[in-house]
């Protein structure tokens, strides 16, 4: 199969029959062979009920179905997992992204090679100053801290390669980096493509102001996983021993300063370096535990269950 076409969704009803219609449309024109993979992150609207009506009409549709919603990383981790195709695009179900850009980015992993081309919505039709503005400074952020050169992080409009998909994995809400989940694992041929962005057709968004402050405490993750995550003493350890060398060193000379200096000078815990001493070892004591923790936490770690499936279709 050349295309796996993943489309998580909540509550989206009103745009899946177009949404439909239009890849079809596309695929058709183009002698794809392809599958629509939709992933019903727990709606509780109309959507499933659709999507089962589509794929009794048209056998390249398929469904998975959350028991609730886990959100959407889980749903493209999901998706990834049943997809088949040589080549995976990803898409949001709301009409904002084109299904006339597949046939390029296909070209662009199957032909040239990509291993991951992302989406720039270089004209966007969202509020500039909730969406445009916050977009622009998380983009600049995330470029910055994961040496990524992408503009929009943020597109759910994507194509991998099937090396890719079956070796990245996305939990938590690291949906908005797998362009750099996709680098740390070693998938260095990373580009970019201009693609339309639409106005929302139907309903409204299902992300606030929030998913901006989440994606922010997101980026601080994956920069410390891509870093320490399989050596969390490097840091905490490090940490540690420099702290409690600090507290050492502030303790030795307060011993010497009372030995053969200052004997009978103040007590010793009334000065405020014996405070600072004792502070800095307890936390270096700390850090170092903590680090040392890490590492046994990482050797016996076990798969979780991040997701329940309630239902699928011709899968």
């Amino acid at each position: 199969m050349q295309l796996s076409i993943v489309i998580p969704l909540l509550n989206e009803e009103e745009s899946l029959k177009e949404l439909h219609a239009w890849i079809t449309s596309v695929m058709r024109s183009k002698h794809f062979s392809y599958e629509i993979l939709f992933v019903d992150d727990g709606s509780t609207d109309n959507s499933w009920k659709l999507i089962t009506k589509l794929s009794k009409e048209d056998t390249n549709v398929k469904g998975i179905r959350f028991q609730r919603n886990f959100g959407k990383s889980q749903a493209l981790h999901a998706g990834f997992k049943a997809a088949n195709g040589d080549v995976i695009i990803t898409m949001d179900a709301d009409l904002q992204d084109n299904p006339e850009e597949i046939p390029e980015l296909y070209d662009l992993i199957h032909t040239e090679g990509f291993d991951l081309i992302s989406g720039w919505k270089k004209k966007r039709y969202d509020s500039i100053l909730f969406k445009n503005l916050p977009s622009k400074l998380f983009n600049w952020a995330a470029r910055k801290t994961s040496g990524v050169k992408l503009h929009d992080f943020n597109c759910g409009l994507k194509a991998y390669g099937r090396s890719v998909i079956k070796t990245i994995e996305v939990s938590g809400e690291m949906h908005r980096y797998i362009p750099v989940l996709a680098k740390n694992a070693g998938f260095s041929n990373i580009g970019e493509k201009v693609v339309q962005h639409q106005s929302r057709k139907y309903g409204k968004t299902k992300f606030g102001m929030e998913r901006f402050i989440n994606g922010f405490l997101d980026l601080i993750t994956i920069w410390f996983v891509s870093k320490f995550g399989k050596r969390p003493m490097h840091l905490f350890g490090a940490l540690g021993v420099l702290m409690f060398i600090i507290g050492f060193s502030f303790a030795i000379y307060l011993g010497i300063d009372k030995l053969f200096l200052n004997p009978f000078g103040r007590l010793i815990t009334n000065r405020p370096q014996f405070y600072i001493a004792l502070t800095s070892m307890v936390i270096g004591t700390q850090l170092f535990l903590a680090g040392f923790l890490g590492e046994i936490m990482i050797r016996s770690k076990k798969a979780e269950k991040r997701y329940v499936i309630s239902d699928k279709i011709a899968l």
